[in-house]
């Protein structure tokens, strides 16, 4: 009988704005990510609202009502999808993003109201600066930062490389 413990997943941060263009071209990544190592990384959405969009402080709002009901990475998915449209027509597109995916719109609004998310995204926000995030999106891995918003090219090739590295020293 084996005593081993199972290894914990590697932790990958991704440090976004979801009125991002870059943030949105980078979802076929993390998707890619997702599906090469299933539960072995633990892929976790950082807020990192830039100022120049004006919806993405409310959009990560939205994105943390979301979670709330249970479907956090379908509708950053969904609302990544849209960031044009966001940037043109603003909080309507994330109500309309949570009713196409059968939650409680009514619920986003009253959070965006109240905001009672305020603190995770301007918790986020904080960390990311204080661990020199600057653009989205940003990936931590481990000890390591890549800055995709500078450029793409190449990112999820090391992204891989820093994760097979990781997981292979806790074998």
């Amino acid at each position: 009988m084996s005593d081993s413990t199972p290894a914990k997943p590697v932790v990958l941060d991704i440090w976004c704005d979801l009125e991002c263009p870059d943030c949105h071209r980078a979802l076929g990544d993390v998707r890619a990510v997702r599906d090469r190592y299933g539960d072995r990384v633990e892929i976790r959405l950082r807020h990192f609202p830039l100022e120049k969009h004006k919806h993405a402080y409310a959009a990560a709002q939205a994105a943390e009502e979301a979670a709330v009901q249970g479907r956090d990475w379908p509708y950053i998915e969904a609302l990544l999808a849209r960031t044009e449209e966001l940037a043109k027509s603003g909080e309507p597109v994330l109500l309309d993003v949570a009713r196409g995916l059968g939650l409680d719109a009514e619920e986003f609004d009253t959070a965006l109201i109240d905001g009672r998310h305020l603190l995770i995204v301007d918790a986020d926000q904080a960390e990311g600066k204080a661990i020199g995030v600057t653009g989205t999106p940003t990936y931590v891995i481990g000890d390591e930062r890549l800055d995709g918003g500078k450029s793409q090219e190449g990112l999820r090739e090391r992204i891989e490389e820093i994760i097979d590295r990781l997981l292979a020293a806790q074998a």
